[in-house]
């Protein structure tokens, strides 16, 4: 078997979500971004594809108000290299944006994602790159999660990510932490997941 063919792309690593208005609680935001910065420096050294995505709000809005602080994107991979700037309005990385023909044209078969959040422009931005035929990779300690309280009930952050992370690696994308992915991508060898009919068979204990 062939190695992948990677980019990294790393979503939405925005003040907001470090010192504005929507902090990130699970993991724990200072731990999340030093793996999010391993991630690159280990792309970065093994001449892996390095894309940044920004988000973009209405100056008036209350989060990622464009040219807002909270819409800067944090010191942390702000400061490294990476190899494309990308800035989205909708979740998915790949709507509105020219993402799909720069990964066709440098070849790119697997996407590992970093940043945030997982239960929204991560969520899409998989969701999107599976659709694409991409096999697609979610670093489970270089992502995190928010609480949901609506009508329909209450989540916190950890259950938010836990659960999502069950749901990803059940078919969407292997959930592999960054130290493992790091060996993965030092070997030239892809990051297994489960799929739909194990996942169930073990929660099930048939």
């Amino acid at each position: 078997m062939s190695s992948p063919r990677r980019a990294l792309i790393v979503i939405d690593v925005q003040n907001e979500y470090v010192t504005g208005g929507l902090r990130i609680e699970y993991p724990p935001i200072e731990q999340s971004l030093q793996r999010i910065g391993e991630a690159m420096d280990a792309a970065q050294a093994a001449g892996v594809p390095i894309v940044l995505v920004q988000h973009d709000s209405p100056a008036d809005s209350p989060l990622f108000a464009t040219g807002s602080d909270g819409w800067q994107l944090h010191p942390s991979v702000a400061g490294r290299p990476h190899d494309y700037l990308i800035h989205k309005t909708l979740p998915g990385s790949f709507t509105g944006t020219e993402l799909a023909p720069w990964l066709a044209e440098r070849g790119i078969d697997t996407l590992t994602i970093a940043g945030y959040m997982s239960q929204n422009c991560n969520l899409a931005t998989a969701v999107q790159a599976a659709h694409l035929g991409m096999n697609v990779e979610m670093l489970s300690d270089a992502t995190g999660s928010v609480p949901y309280e609506n009508a329909a009930g209450r989540a916190t952050a950890e259950e938010v990510h836990r659960v999502l992370g069950v749901i990803f690696h059940s078919r969407l994308a292997a959930m592999v932490e960054t130290a493992q992915w790091i060996d993965n991508l030092k070997a030239g060898v892809a990051s297994e997941k489960s799929n739909i009919l194990v996942s169930n068979r073990q929660a099930v204990g048939h």
